[in-house]
């Protein structure tokens, strides 16, 4: 059962929306101004919010306002109810972010319709998409019924890039969105005496370069092809406007891109304080969870890469590999790498 958060002073108005709420299967909680609504917004974690708009102690406005300051309440659906009508007022409400205005008198079916759809729109935002090309296109298709988005598909363009091709070189300005397809991508740095350190390994279903893009700013990174690659690239205008024209379908794309900042966040903290085998462990996993296919698969990778990844010598790689080799964790065959002993190298990276 939904939840309803009513903020209305009127008491009879109050009432009787509250009424026709309940007969239609929803929890209701009322607040008689918008003082206490914003306390029980936080404490109660409604699925839905309808507010008056003029009201004693804070007005709807207000409420709006405070609600979308907090992390934990700003995607609620609101939607404003007002005695009046005019354009102004309507242009003020929606321009503070409330997502429907309803104007008194208003009849059951109105109501309910506008609760309807707010609801619907509300479900495809929280949900969740998978990491991958498939998820990636749902989301779009979710996207596009938001907003009717058809250029942004329609302009998906996807290229295959060999080995070692360069994607982008740290200081080129980003013109598109990258996400990959197939194969694999590595990013990296490269310091004054040209020594690089690689930043990640990317596969299927990851983005390159996006905050470069939402900052408007030149790469930080370069990135090239590990193995033969299809990209696929949005172009930056539309990108933009899938991300500023609609507020339901920006909250939908970054949840999407939050996994990836959290996990990076998670793999530096772990890199930065660990012993060399503690790193070296915690990398092997990190890449088996992300890119292995099935328990028969092998580790594709160079040592200069992973030596780079690590942040230590080759030769202090090479030496600790050989360890864990002789120890059983691991298999090496054809300078591939097998992980033979994952709950020893798990308890190993800690």
């Amino acid at each position: 059962m939904k939840k309803i958060l009513l903020i209305e002073d009127n008491l009879e108005m109050r009432e009787n929306t509250s009424e026709i709420l309940e007969l239609s299967n929803y929890e209701v909680i009322t607040a008689d101004n918008g003082k206490v609504g914003v306390e029980k917004a936080r404490t109660s974690s409604p699925d839905l919010i309808i507010c008056d708009i003029m009201m004693p102690e804070l007005d709807g406005y207000g409420v709006l306002f405070a609600l979308s300051k907090d992390p934990n309440t700003a995607s609620i659906p609101f939607i404003f109810l007002t005695a009046k009508a005019e354009k102004t007022d309507f242009r003020k409400g929606m321009s503070h972010g409330a997502d429907d205005y309803i104007a008194k008198p208003f009849d059951d079916v109105e109501l309910l319709d506008a609760i309807e759809s707010r609801l619907k729109k509300s479900d495809t935002v929280r949900k969740h998409y998978e990491q991958s090309p498939e998820g990636f296109d749902s989301f779009i298709s979710d996207a596009r019924g938001m907003n009717n988005l058809d250029k942004l598909s329609e302009n998906r363009k996807s290229r295959t890039y060999k080995k070692k091709s360069v994607l982008f070189y740290e200081g080129d300005h980003p013109n598109a969105l990258l996400q990959i397809v197939s194969g694999k991508v590595k990013t990296y740095k490269t310091n004054e005496d040209g020594k690089e350190y690689i930043t990640g390994i990317h596969g299927p279903g990851e983005f390159l370069g996006y905050v470069a893009l939402l900052k408007d700013v030149t790469y930080p990174e370069s990135a090239m092809v590990l193995e033969e690659c299809e990209i696929t690239m949005i172009p930056k205008e539309d990108f933009f406007s899938l991300i500023h024209n609609n507020r339901d379908v920006s909250h939908a794309f970054i949840k999407l891109l939050t996994k990836e900042v959290i996990e990076q966040e998670e793999k530096l903290l772990k890199l930065a304080y660990g012993s060399v085998r503690q790193r070296v462990a915690e990398v092997l996993l990190q890449l088996d969870k992300r890119y292995q296919q099935g328990p028969n698969e092998r580790m594709s990778i160079t040592r200069d890469d992973l030596a780079k990844i690590v942040g230590t010598a080759k030769e202090t790689l090479i030496r600790t590999l050989s360890d864990f080799k002789d120890e059983k964790l691991i298999e090496i065959k054809d300078k591939n790498i097998t992980i033979i002993n994952l709950p020893r190298l798990e308890r190993l990276s800690h």
